[in-house]
């Protein structure tokens, strides 16, 4: 495998980075991944960071070199994630669950396979197309009442209906695995870049080949929007760079 990338978190105008994102690979397999604690809720660091422990350590378990079944995966292991979470909450007698969205991509064998819950995106691109991007799991206000008549829809970035630590099972999502190609890039991170960065404007910071300087844009971008009070702002950049995709 080949690829390049980077990966920066920063704390914009919080008191703490709830922010999580990591990666590693074995000879065969390699796993990219944003973690973003929910505020509002009691330790959403611990939620991120321990969510990202876990899905870390299950993936250095079972890359031998690579993963059997990665849908299977990547479902479980946020499962992981959530049961954690929830013994956590039971072992330090919390009222409420640590939670956290999160967004995963797994690369073997020339296949790039996306998963997430929650509002964490993650993007696949080629050139200037988007050949995949999350759906969030978040409701809709219409006219500022959910469930109303009329008016324009409108994603609420606080109003989600799935993450992992809530009280309720968690929707995870996994996509069907796209081949990928020389050049395509792949973008994770948490919501405080995508809601204050337009698409057309994260579309086009990805066009430079170099993640470095593509995710640098893209966060200093967010940061500038956010102002001082704005949320963490976390990404992940890789451009792949096989030059074939065998597909075993």
């Amino acid at each position: 495998m080949k690829f390049s990338v980077f990966q920066t978190s920063q704390i914009g105008g919080r008191k703490r980075n709830e922010d999580r994102v990591g990666y590693t690979y074995s000879k065969s397999s390699a796993i990219f991944l944003v973690a973003d604690g929910l505020g509002g809720h009691p330790d959403g660091d611990v939620a991120s960071q321990l969510g990202l422990q876990v899905v870390m350590s299950k993936f250095r378990s079972h890359a031998n070199p690579k993963i059997e079944h990665v849908a299977t995966f990547l479902t479980q292991a946020m499962r992981d994630v959530h049961e954690s979470l929830m013994a956590y909450a039971v072992s330090h007698s919390m009222m409420d669950t640590p939670s956290t969205t999160m967004v995963v991509v797994i690369v073997q064998d020339g296949l790039a396979h996306l998963g997430h819950c929650g509002d964490s995106r993650g993007y696949l691109l080629r050139q200037a197309e988007v050949l995949r991007r999350t759906q969030d799991h978040s409701l809709l206000v219409r006219d500022g009442v959910l469930g109303g008549e009329g008016g324009l829809e409108q994603p609420s970035r606080h109003t989600l209906f799935s993450c992992l630590g809530a009280s309720s099972v968690p929707f995870i999502e996994v996509a069907e695995p796209v081949a990928l190609h020389f050049g395509d890039r792949m973008l994770l991170c948490s919501d405080g870049l995508w809601g204050s960065v337009a698409e057309a404007d994260i579309i086009k910071a990805m066009q430079d080949p170099k993640v470095s300087e593509a995710t640098t844009a893209l966060v200093n971008l967010a940061l500038h929007n956010g102002g001082p009070r704005g949320d963490n702002v976390t990404a992940l950049t890789v451009r792949w760079e096989e030059t074939d995709n065998p597909v075993r």
